[in-house]
């Protein structure tokens, strides 16, 4: 087995920063709270469903994209609540199992919310339904790209 020497900061390319430094950095990349990106799924779920129904004056579309929307932000809250209970764990298995079971929960929850979709939902169109559910999981990237203190690169 290969062992490495530790590398020098000139070597790495990387500077150790100091307390002052390291403060200037938190002010400027701000963390990101789990719960603004799901209240933006929320909001921007409830924008694709109203728009397809004002759109195409077929409420039976509205519904399947506010349903197919729901299907991600519901499991995406319940992965959060998962994250955010363990978070504060002084163990990091705890975390890591936090993480983790809030995923599995997260797919479980989707797929049963999924197969009962014609069930609950009254004249279900899945090309709507799929439009919602696309949203609202790349709501999430909108998020993050427009959160306050983000630098751009060009």
């Amino acid at each position: 087995m290969k062992t490495f020497a530790p590398e020098t900061e000139e070597e790495s390319g990387c500077k150790a920063l100091n307390a002052q430094e390291a403060g200037q950095w938190r002010k400027r990349n701000p963390p990101v709270s789990v719960w603004q990106i799901v209240a933006g799924q929320a909001v921007a779920a409830l924008l694709v469903a109203l728009a397809a129904w004002v759109l195409t004056g077929n409420a039976a579309l509205g519904w399947s994209a506010a349903y197919g929307a729901f299907a991600v932000v519901a499991p995406a809250a319940l992965l959060a609540y998962a994250m955010v209970r363990h978070k504060a764990s002084v163990h990091p298995r705890a975390a890591w199992a936090g993480f983790f079971g809030g995923e599995i929960a997260k797919i479980a929850f989707t797929v049963a919310l999924l197969a009962a979709a014609p069930r609950l939902v009254a004249g279900l169109h899945w090309v709507a339904l799929l439009v919602g559910m696309l949203v609202a999981m790349k709501t999430y990237w909108v998020a993050l790209w427009v959160r306050p203190g983000v630098r751009k690169t060009v």
